[in-house]
């Protein structure tokens, strides 16, 4: 399956796009981006050079994916959220040496017009809502809303929220996501899928 490039789009040479992948209307991708299979670009969409892409991940319109942040594999980038790359930037100081690394893990999902502080990580199938400000570390599987954001609960793989607290110290709990049945262990504020 080829990659499918609007006319509209730009993508610089040196660029690497999986195979399915599509890039819709005024999108610009930068010569360094390494970008998977199976992918979606919106409308609008900026990929900068240092930024890796795994496969089947979809990013919707108006969304810029600038230098230092990395998405895992079955990720989603929801309409118009903002990753940043540098902590105090001044127009009039150059601060390209100080960007902090961003990880987004597999399956994550960040909400429409949520913002990610530049240095943190979303562990895998974590749930930031719409609108969020997340400027620490997310949990695997944790549901997080609110700014600053906060966690709220849990999520399954499926994007199901689980009927768990948002926070468990000492009592081990369980729970089914109610769409695929799969089982989840929750311990210490530790999610786990179980065997």
């Amino acid at each position: 399956m080829a990659v499918n490039i609007h006319p509209t789009a730009i993508v610089d040479e040196g660029a690497q796009l999986g195979e399915g992948t599509r890039v819709w209307h005024w999108v610009h991708v930068s010569a360094g981006a390494r970008i998977g299979a199976n992918c979606s670009l919106g409308q609008g969409v900026f990929v900068g050079n240092d930024v890796h892409i795994g496969s089947n991940v979809k990013i919707q319109n108006n969304v810029s994916v600038y230098d230092a942040v990395t998405l895992e594999d079955d990720v989603f980038c929801g309409p118009s959220m903002v990753f940043t790359n540098v902590m105090n930037p001044r127009a009039a100081v150059v601060r390209k040496h100080e960007y902090r690394r961003t990880l987004v893990q597999r399956g994550a999902t960040l909400g429409a017009n949520c913002t990610i502080v530049c240095g943190v990580t979303i562990g895998e199938y974590a749930f930031v809502g719409a609108g969020a400000v997340v400027s620490r570390d997310v949990l695997p599987y944790a549901l997080v809303a609110g700014v600053p954001a906060r966690r709220m609960g849990w999520m399954s793989r499926h994007g199901e929220r689980l009927d768990l607290p948002g926070h468990c110290r000492g009592e081990v709990l369980h729970a089914t996501c109610p769409a695929t049945g799969e089982r989840y262990r929750l311990a210490h504020d530790i999610l786990m899928l179980c065997p």
